[in-house]
Order: structure tokens, then sequence, then C-alpha cells
């Protein structure tokens, strides 16, 4: 069963089910975090006397995401507006878009490429941000 691990800080909103996906860059192996279906233990402080269980969740979906050094934010190749950007930011456990394009900006540097790994209960949540996504060709 796959392991999640998540810093402190978002302890309570993944218990409370207000956290109800994670973004991850590519592990070292190539191996994806998580398939749709997969059974996920999503925990804290994992490799550390202080490890704690926070759920065990069902992946629900994998999508690609891109966010570009001017801040756009793209999931499976379709740009985010705003309003599911916004969406998007606080199903991921941030306050606003901006904190979240600001984390992944300061903690990963922009560009970024990686995943999107959602879990139950999401699809209320991502029903709203895919009719705001705007499909994009390069």
């Amino acid at each position: 069963m796959p392991a999640i691990n998540f810093l402190m800080r978002y302890a309570d909103a993944i218990e409370s089910g207000a956290k109800v996906q994670t973004v991850r860059k590519p592990r070292r192996d190539g191996r994806p975090h998580a398939r749709e279906g997969d059974p996920v233990s999503l925990y804290v402080g994992m490799r550390t006397k202080s490890c704690r269980k926070l759920r065990e969740v069902v992946c629900t979906g994998r999508h690609a995401i891109d966010i570009s050094e001017a801040g756009m934010v793209f999931v499976d190749g379709a740009l985010l507006d705003a309003n599911a950007l916004e969406r998007f930011a606080r199903a991921d456990g941030f306050d606003s878009r901006s904190a979240f394009v600001r984390f992944f900006r300061e903690t990963h540097g922009l560009p970024f490429h990686g995943s999107v790994i959602r879990w139950n209960p999401g699809p209320p949540v991502w029903a709203a941000i895919e009719s705001h996504q705007q499909k994009v060709t390069p």
C-alpha cells in the first residue's frame, strides 16, 4: 500500500477532510506515488519517532501538473483559470492561489512539473475545477 508523508501543518486539514489532494514532484525511481484505485496511507513524521497515521484513503485520480515561471497552473494540459486555481489551492490545503504558487516557487522553484494525487472525498471539488479548465494548445 502506498504511503505519503506530509508536513505537520497539513495534519488537521487531512484529518478533517478539507485537504483532498497533494501535489508531488516525480519520484527518483520514476514510479508513480499512487495509482487510481490504490489504497493510500497518509502520515506525518514518517521515519521519525513521532510518526502518526492520519488517514487511509483511496486514490481517485492522478494528474499531471505544471506550474509555469509566471505562476500559471496546468492540470493535464488544461490551464486553470483564477476561480479554478483558487478551489484547487484550497483543496490542496492552502489559504489562497497566491499562497499555493508562492509555496512551489520557494520550495521547488518554477517551472515545476509533477503529479496531483487525489483521494476521496474529492469529486465535488474536482467537478468545479474541471468545469473551469481552459484547454490550451502549445
